[in-house]
Parts: structure tokens; C-alpha cells; sequence
């Protein structure tokens, strides 16, 4: 497989590219990666590239963009930072990624079991980590349920899976309201921003109705 041209960049709607996220997860759960040289995909983007998605997702180990969207070299701009929320740096880049660059489709992508959205329910202080959970926790207030204090902490899973599903949804509002860029651009349905969870116990990728 090589790398993508402008040509074939150009051709790639923000739906062909949602489904081409949507169907390299399904290759990965299926054990049947596409067939690429990334060394001969090196060669393909020495003079240029020309992905086709920008993927804002966690910095877990677990949770490659490129491995489990089975994508190769030159295909999707990946972001990290553990919880996966934005600031004037990330929005900036997503600014290039869509506007500049091309690409056709903005993921919010969030995970089960994430360690910052436990550090978050559980009002972790850390050094600088500190400053990044507090970026987070406004999504643990936003779930309201349990309301017993005692539930509402790293031990209660379905309770930190709540929150990272809510965190990936306030980050969606928070591109919008952070990006007149961005927004413009979905507006003219020039892009997709979308949110996603990827399951840490199964590989697989739920997309968020947009």
C-alpha cells in the first residue's frame, strides 16, 4: 500500500474518511492488517504529506492511533496528552492539520479505564500534573450519577468510563467554541469532528454520533 499523493488526499471526503478510520479498527480486531512497506512509505512522504485525519487521543501506551486505525506513515496527524483535552497548543495544531494540511476529519478520541480521568475522580496532585488533571475534572462534575461520594472515584469503573466518555464530549464543545476555525470549517462541512472510546479490552473503537 503507499502513502497517500495530494491527488488521492484530494479525493477523500470527511465521510470516505470517517469510514476509513471505521474500517482499519475493524481490520485491527480482525487481525487483518493491510499490507504496507512503511520503509517504501518513508520514501512515498520524503517531499511531502498528506494525511487524511487529525486523531487528539491519550498518551496510554495502549492506544496508538496509527495501530489501531491500522494506518501507516504519512496517513493521520496524532495528538497525545494523557486525557486527551485541548489548549491553545493542540488547537493550533488541529488548526494546521485541517486548514493548512488537509486533512478531512477531526477525532476526539477518548479509552476505557484511562489513568488521567482516574487521577481526575480521584483529585490526584502530582507536580505539574496537578495543573493537567484540572483540565479533566470539570467533566467529572458534569456526571452526576452516583451521587454517593463514596462511588464516585478510581474504584468505581463504570464511573471513570462515564467521565472519559463526557470528557471526550465537552473537548468536542470545547473545539468549537475555541476554534472559529474549526468551527467554520465543519459549518461548511469542509471536515468531520467527531468523538470516539476505544475499548482497552477489545481493540475496538465506538464512534459518537457527531
Amino acid at each position: 500500500m503507499k502513502a497517500l499523493t495530494k491527488e488521492a488526499q484530494g479525493a477523500i471526503t470527511p465521510k470516505i474518511a470517517l469510514q476509513m478510520l471505521k474500517d482499519g479498527n475493524e481490520r485491527f480486531q480482525k487481525k487483518n492488517m493491510a499490507d504496507r512497506d512503511l520503509l517504501d512509505q518513508v520514501n512515498d512522504t520524503k517531499s511531502g504529506q498528506f494525511p487524511f485525519a487529525t486523531i487528539l487521543s491519550c498518551i496510554d501506551s495502549r492506544v496508538s492511533s496509527e495501530l489501531i486505525f491500522d494506518q501507516g506513515i504519512g496517513d493521520v496527524f496524532s495528538a497525545r496528552v494523557a486525557g486527551n483535552f485541548v489548549n491553545e497548543d493542540i488547537l493550533g495544531s488541529m488548526e494546521f492539520a485541517c486548514k493548512l494540511a488537509g486533512t478531512k476529519l477531526v477525532l476526539v478520541l477518548g479509552h476505557t479505564a484511562c489513568g488521567a480521568v482516574k487521577g481526575a475522580c480521584d483529585d490526584a496532585k502530582l507536580g505539574n500534573l496537578t495543573a493537567l488533571l484540572s483540565k479533566i475534572k470539570p467533566a467529572v462534575a458534569a456526571v452526576s450519577e452516583p451521587s454517593d461520594s463514596s462511588l464516585r472515584n478510581s474504584k468505581n469503573i463504570d464511573f471513570v468510563n462515564a467521565v472519559a466518555v463526557k470528557n471526550v464530549q465537552m473537548t468536542i464543545d470545547n473545539i468549537r467554541e475555541q476554534s472559529s476555525v474549526l468551527k467554520e470549517m465543519e459549518a461548511n462541512q469542509e471536515i468531520i469532528l467527531i468523538g470516539g472510546m476505544y475499548d482497552i479490552n477489545d481493540g475496538s473503537v465506538q464512534f459518537f454520533d457527531k
